[in-house]
């Protein structure tokens, strides 16, 4: 089987919200259908959003376990921390020590999703 690409799909109840913050965070576009906003970085498709009306957030890290988590690996830490708060993340657990060589903080996005701004 040759797989001609792959492509992650989150799934959101404000499509607007959702693909604005990841499009920002990756520095790509969005190309929206009604239904459906496919984010550009790069000029090659990287993640998708997908209407669902009723969509609820996972409770992670600390609650019922989500379905998958993205990792995004930064070079400084507190400038991307502030870049995406700005763009409407929520901290979900800091550090355990922000100043450590490596090491991870926990984030949701507009819609509940989790991720990870790490660093080593």
């Amino acid at each position: 089987m040759r797989i001609a690409r792959q492509i992650l799909v989150f799934d959101a109840a404000d499509l607007s919200a959702e693909s604005t913050f990841w499009a920002r965070l990756l520095g790509g576009t969005v190309d929206a259908d009604d239904d459906w906003h496919t984010i550009y970085a790069d000029g090659e498709p990287r993640l998708a959003v997908q209407l669902v009306p009723d969509h609820l957030p996972p409770d992670w890290p600390d609650g019922t376990p989500q379905q998958m988590h993205l990792d995004v690996f930064v070079e400084d830490i507190d400038a991307a921390h502030d870049e995406v708060m700005s763009l409407g993340a929520r901290l979900l657990k800091p550090a355990e020590d922000i100043k450590a060589a490596e090491g991870f903080q926990v984030y949701a996005d507009p819609a509940g999703h989790p991720f990870c701004l790490c660093w080593d």
